[in-house]
């Protein structure tokens, strides 16, 4: 019995042999799944307040919290989805309601949302952030700074419909 090493270079000529010929190339895997949806993160929903307002600035600012919305298996940006904030920060716990606040994504899918420089909070600096609207399934996020002298942090939602 003989092993057939498959290379990058064995697909490509039997593809281009394929296309000349005019018969179909060989079955490669593909991923029919599309994009798949971003799990709920534990801790995500810690000190959750449902409803927060939606604002431009969430304290006296210094810190930015941005992000992409997009749909679970085609990828579109999703425009007008909420997009709730909050954290432990240089002006309030993450229990705190004033530590809360929300914003809508753009056309493109993006937001951003000024609010005062995370702190770390069970030794972790970190941001809470959740999609809670009524189309797709909830989703809570918990992502941890690299570094706790960040002045940023970058996310992105994948939702799927409820």
């Amino acid at each position: 019995m003989t092993d057939t090493l498959i290379t990058r270079r064995t697909v490509i000529k039997s593809v281009g042999a394929a296309l000349i010929v005019g018969v179909s190339p060989p079955l490669l895997p593909v991923h029919a799944q599309g994009l798949l949806p971003t799990p709920t993160m534990r801790g995500g929903s810690n000190n959750y307040l449902p409803g927060a307002a939606i604002v431009d600035k969430i304290g006296g600012g210094g810190f930015w919290m941005t992000g992409t919305v997009r749909r679970a298996g085609d990828g579109k940006p999703l425009a007008g989805q909420r997009i709730q904030i909050w954290a432990h920060t240089t002006e309030g716990h993450e229990r705190d309601p004033h530590s809360h606040g929300a914003t809508l994504t753009k056309t493109d899918g993006t937001f951003r949302l000024e609010m005062p420089q995370i702190v770390p909070a069970f030794g972790q600096p970190h941001g809470h952030l959740a999609y809670d609207g009524d189309e797709f399934k909830t989703v809570f996020l918990r992502p941890v700074m690299q570094n706790v002298n960040d002045t940023s942090l970058n996310v992105e939602f994948v939702l799927q419909p409820a």
